[in-house]
């Protein structure tokens, strides 16, 4: 042992590298961390202990809580600390963080790490959690990630949560996750205006959500008011039968009978145009959200490949123009809501300026401050930021031009862009733009190819 102590040292220079081997190394060790078995290493309920040795000092200059366990006047003496609601996974991954400043997350730890992260207040940690969890953001993890988010607190997080949900809709009902779903989400979800789906859709998946229901419970699923318990007045008063036809009510929701015959009555008054009084149920239709068209095919990080600003503008018929600028049409009249720019992780864009310029003395423009967020991608760590603005009504086959003025740090980029994408029953169109009377030649970075406007975000008509 005496040997190994005096060479151990000399063969890492650096104290983040004498750090790192201490890292889990009994070597020192003055206290060991007592927690349950990593999940699936056993095949009996009952999980076993396993220890893991680390060092006070280490815990104690990382973690307050750890530091107060420690040092207070009730300090722990224990050269062993059982941890009873944490797992292996999760403690390991903490510590190899306390030590190295990494972390190895994946799918099956992030949110045991991002629980001791929370307990022992280890911010940096938790947002290394938050980070992983956004960009690996899908339909099929979304109600998972948005329960986890609501249960630490994580704000933000569940925001990007329900901005899917809403967006994604129908590809969010088809997912495992949804039959599992527990009840209170499943409110709060049916009573937003802004999801995209039919509403005899929705009522497809809330029946089909209370059928798989009925069945863990060992209850019938052929009882409407069955299933009209299990999930609640809440639930059923929230769905928005008169946004149905009258023929898709008839032959898909009586037949369940999960509303009453009062109810039906009443319902069959509303599409006859001659009810009078109140409404058991909303009668508005949903507004949905904003369709997104993406020009590009892929995205690149500015860990990889940088997209970089230049200051320098030039001067054109009594406007400024940058050189990130793209031209683009489309074939059916939209209101335009946004547009998303590449960014830097946690950079701030203080001073970005978007133009838009097309027919008929069409201009607009719009400037502010913008910070970076992590965007769901799983291919390279890429962030963005979105430019809303109230709508701007876009007219069918009029070309526009849109720039934008940035100054900041290099950020990332799309790449792949086509002349021509299909967005749902819109078609974008885009090409490039050329001055022939610039007073200086120069030539924009921004391409069809590659570059700046990632995604624009719109609905259909005026």
């Amino acid at each position: 042992m005496a040997g190994f102590d005096e060479e151990w040292g000399k063969k890492r220079a650096t104290i983040s590298e004498r750090c790192m081997f201490m890292f889990n190394n009994d070597l020192l060790s003055d206290v060991s961390l007592v927690v349950r078995e990593a999940s699936g290493n056993s095949s009996n309920s009952k999980k076993k202990n396993m220890a893991i040795p680390a060092h006070k000092f280490v815990l104690s200059i990382c973690s307050p809580v750890f530091f107060a366990m420690f040092r207070s006047e009730m300090a722990e003496k224990s050269e062993s600390i059982e941890l009873h609601d944490c797992e292996y996974e999760g403690v390991l991954e903490m510590l190899r963080y306390m030590y190295t400043k990494e972390v190895k997350l994946n799918e099956n730890n992030v949110m045991l790490v991002l629980y001791v992260a929370k307990k022992y207040i280890l911010k940096s940690l938790a947002d290394e959690c938050v980070d992983f969890l956004l960009r690996n953001l899908h339909v099929s993890n979304v109600f998972c990630v948005l329960s986890h988010a609501k249960q630490f607190d994580e704000n933000y997080l569940a925001d990007r949560c329900w901005e899917m949900i809403d967006r994604e809709t129908v590809e969010v009902v088809k997912s495992d996750e949804f039959a599992t779903l527990e009840r209170s989400l499943l409110g709060a979800m049916v009573k937003r205006d802004t999801l995209t789906i039919p509403e005899l859709e929705l009522f497809k998946a809330v029946d089909m959500w209370a059928t798989k229901e009925c069945e863990r419970q060992g209850l019938s699923t052929d009882c409407g008011s069955v299933k009209r318990r299990i999930l609640g007045e809440n639930i059923v008063k929230s769905l928005r039968f008169p946004a149905m036809t009258e023929r898709d009510f008839a032959n898909m929701v009586v037949s369940t009978n999960i509303i009453t015959n009062v109810e039906v009555k009443e319902m069959m008054k509303i599409f006859e145009g001659v009810l009078e009084g109140p409404i058991s149920f909303p009668d508005n239709k949903r507004i949905g959200t904003c369709q997104s068209c993406c020009r590009f095919a892929k995205f690149s990080s500015h860990t990889s490949h940088e997209w970089f600003y230049d200051k320098y503008e030039f001067y054109r018929e009594g406007s400024f123009c940058s050189e990130d600028e793209i031209q683009f049409w489309v074939d059916k009249d939209i209101m335009l809501h946004g547009i998303r720019l590449f960014g830097r992780k946690d950079v701030d864009y203080d001073n970005v300026q978007i133009r838009i310029f097309g027919p008929e003395h069409f201009q607009f423009s719009h400037q502010g401050s913008f910070k970076s967020v992590p965007l769901a991608y799983k291919e390279a760590k890429v962030d963005v930021y979105d430019i809303w603005f109230d709508p701007l009504a876009l007219k069918k086959e009029k070309k526009y031009y849109v720039s934008a003025d940035i100054e900041g740090k290099k950020s990332g980029f799309g790449v792949g862009g086509v002349a021509t994408v299909q967005c749902q029953d819109v078609t974008f169109h885009f090409d490039e733009v050329c001055y022939a009377d610039c007073s200086r030649k120069i030539k924009c970075f921004t391409r069809v190819e590659e570059g700046q406007f990632a995604e624009f975000f719109f609905t259909v008509g005026q």
